[in-house]
Formats: C-alpha cells, sequence, structure tokens
C-alpha cells in the first residue's frame, strides 16, 4: 500500500522528479541521468502501471486520489499529497489532469525482438518534436501497425508530453530505437519488409499503389520541416505520396503526424 505524505514547500527535495516540467532540456538531462520519466493524468499513470513500469512516487492532489485508489493500493511507492497551487510552482504548468507518477525506465528491446511476428511497421526519421512522436504512436496503435522503430535522433517516446499526447499507446505498441541509421532501410528489406518512403521525389507513387499487395509494410516518416534524409529516400524500396487534391492552395503536403493516420489507415487497410 502507497504511503500519503503530506508536502507542503516547494523546495522539499523529495519532489526532484517533478521540477520544472517545462525546461526540455533540464529534464532530457535528469530523467536519462536518473532513468525516469513522468506520466500525467489518471488513464496515463494507470497504463503506465499496467505496463509494468515500476514507480519511484506519485504527486497529486488529495481529490485526485480515489481515482487511482486501486493503483496506489498496489504499490509501496510514496505518494505526495500537494495543494494544486504547490503543484502548479514546483512543476511550471496547471497540472489539471491531478496526477502526475515518476517511474523508472526499462531497456530499450532489441530491434530483433519488437519486428517478431510484424508485418506493419512504422519507422521514424529525425522527428524531433515531442508532440508529434507522440501522435504518431497514438496514431500506430489505433490504425494498426505492429510497432515503431526510431532514428537515433528522434524526440524521446517517453517525455512527459510525448507520453500524454500517444495517450499511454508508447506503453502498449512496442518501439525501439536503430542502432544502424545508415542502412536501416536495407535492413529492413532484408527482413522482407517492403520499406516505403513518404516522400514528395518525383518518382513518388500514390502510397495505395506503393503498398498494394505487400505482405510485410515499413511505412518511413521524415522529420517536420526536410522530410527524409537523401540516404533514406533513395534506399527505401518505395517512394510514396498521399495526393493533395488542393495544390492550388498551396498545400502540397500534411503534417507528419496527419500523414501518420492517413498513411497508417491506407497501409493497414492493403
Amino acid at each position: 500500500m502507497a504511503t500519503l505524505v503530506e508536502i507542503d514547500s516547494a523546495d522539499d527535495p523529495r519532489l526532484a522528479d517533478y521540477r520544472d516540467l517545462r525546461d526540455v532540456q533540464l529534464r532530457r538531462s535528469l530523467e536519462v541521468e536518473h532513468g525516469l520519466f513522468l506520466a500525467e493524468g489518471e488513464k496515463v499513470v494507470r497504463r503506465a502501471l499496467e505496463a509494468g513500469y515500476p514507480a519511484r512516487s506519485f504527486l497529486m492532489a488529495r481529490r485526485w486520489l480515489e481515482g487511482l485508489d486501486d493503483v496506489l493500493s498496489r504499490t509501496d511507492a510514496p505518494v505526495y499529497v500537494v495543494s494544486e497551487a504547490l503543484a502548479e510552482e514546483v512543476t511550471g504548468f496547471h497540472v489539471h489532469r491531478g496526477a502526475l507518477a515518476s517511474l523508472e525506465r526499462q531497456p530499450l528491446r532489441s530491434v530483433d525482438e519488437v519486428l517478431d511476428g510484424a508485418s506493419f511497421v512504422v519507422v521514424m526519421e529525425d522527428v524531433v518534436d515531442h508532440t508529434n512522436v507522440g501522435a504518431v504512436l497514438r496514431c500506430a496503435a489505433a490504425l494498426g501497425a505492429d510497432a515503431v522503430l526510431l532514428a537515433p535522433r528522434c524526440a524521446d517516446p517517453l517525455y512527459r508530453r510525448a507520453v500524454k499526447v500517444a495517450m499511454g499507446a508508447v506503453f502498449a505498441l512496442p518501439w525501439t530505437r536503430l542502432d544502424d541509421w545508415a542502412d536501416a532501410l536495407p535492413s529492413l528489406s532484408a527482413r522482407g519488409f517492403r520499406t516505403v518512403a513518404l516522400t514528395l521525389a518525383d518518382d513518388a507513387v500514390p502510397l495505395e499503389q506503393a503498398v498494394a499487395d505487400a505482405e510485410k509494410v515499413a511505412l518511413v516518416l521524415g522529420s517536420e520541416g526536410h522530410g527524409l534524409s537523401p540516404r533514406w529516400q533513395e534506399t527505401a524500396d518505395r517512394r510514396a505520396v498521399i495526393p493533395m487534391h488542393r495544390q492550388d492552395l498551396g498545400v502540397d503536403s500534411l503534417n507528419v503526424a496527419a500523414a501518420a493516420a492517413v498513411a497508417c489507415y491506407v497501409t493497414a487497410a492493403r
């Protein structure tokens, strides 16, 4: 059973895991150094714990205790009970979902483990915005992908904002990082995946055509600004585009998260 600890000072050292959550650079170094990540909101906290991530501690206002009573009854981690004003002072924002949990990171799975039995995977290259990474993970989970692979420079899927946007999909869908960036796509091709890169390249074909009749598909998405690198475009088996119907309005492509939703739907329906 969790121990309730009333705290009334923002300087209390026990709240160190929760400080300055808006400072992305600080949080990155702190979370990596201490092997932790944060989950926000009752549903996300519950999903993280159900997925087997051990809790270090919880931070919440008293009125949120009842909603997580069943979860808190199964952990020995301390629950720091604070006023909502104090929670905002410590974290730097209004914790409107009422509950935060600090959890222990687990070792990344191997690529072999993540791809075991998979026939549809989403691959991200240099998607650096945490919101977009979370949104792509949520789309992938909702629309039939078996796993997600991330290039080394992609944003952290366990960063608080990514976890929140993904609504806990990061805990349910197998994912890991690719060690070999340069030959990542040829490696997937060798495993039997048809690698389909979303790009505006001149030889790109409509997405439906690119994924048709493929037994295994690796859907490849690029960065928010420049899209896929030349290396990944060149080494993909197919280059594909989501046709835009009103290019006269200056819209030739979609945001990466929106493109992921459309592309996952089309690929799953192949």
